[in-house]
């Protein structure tokens, strides 16, 4: 039985799409680096440098947003709590929204946008989530949702 592919074959590293306009597109399998890649919308950021940089500059600051939004203190402990029940909720949606946008965007399996979505996490907790910046000690409550 050692040996024996059963009739199966390897999966492909890329898979080529065709765009209903007449290009073919390459859908990577595994990790690849360079410019030339489709991040979470179709055709974007195309073949273009400058609009490869704003798809990382875009990623990173979704990741921090993830970040500020997991440690954030928006609701006021005196808050009506239908009120502050409503926010809490419209946090997490944003979050949970978020995070799945640079989850996607992580799997375009491009190492330049995989490593700014790390950077822009680890950066975003250095800021809002460590005690670096923080003077006093941590208080029992330290953000208006529970930990992803």
């Amino acid at each position: 039985m050692d040996g024996m592919d059963h009739g199966m074959a390897s999966p492909p590293s890329s898979m080529n799409m065709n765009n209903n306009t007449g290009m073919m597109m390459t859908m990577h399998m595994t990790f690849f680096w360079g410019k030339n890649s489709q991040i979470l919308f179709s055709g974007w950021p195309g073949t273009s440098s400058g609009m490869y940089a704003l798809a990382l500059i875009f990623v990173f600051v979704l990741a921090v947003l993830v970040e500020w939004l997991s440690h954030c203190r928006l609701i006021k402990p005196e808050s009506n709590h239908v009120v502050a029940g409503l926010i809490q909720t419209s946090l997490h949606a944003m979050r949970v929204g978020l995070a799945y946008l640079v989850m996607l965007a992580v799997m375009s399996f491009n190492g330049g946008v995989f490593l700014i979505a790390v950077v822009g996490q680890t950066l975003g907790f250095l800021l809002f989530g460590s005690r670096l910046f923080k003077k006093s000690t941590p208080p029992s409550k330290t953000s208006d949702l529970p930990p992803c």
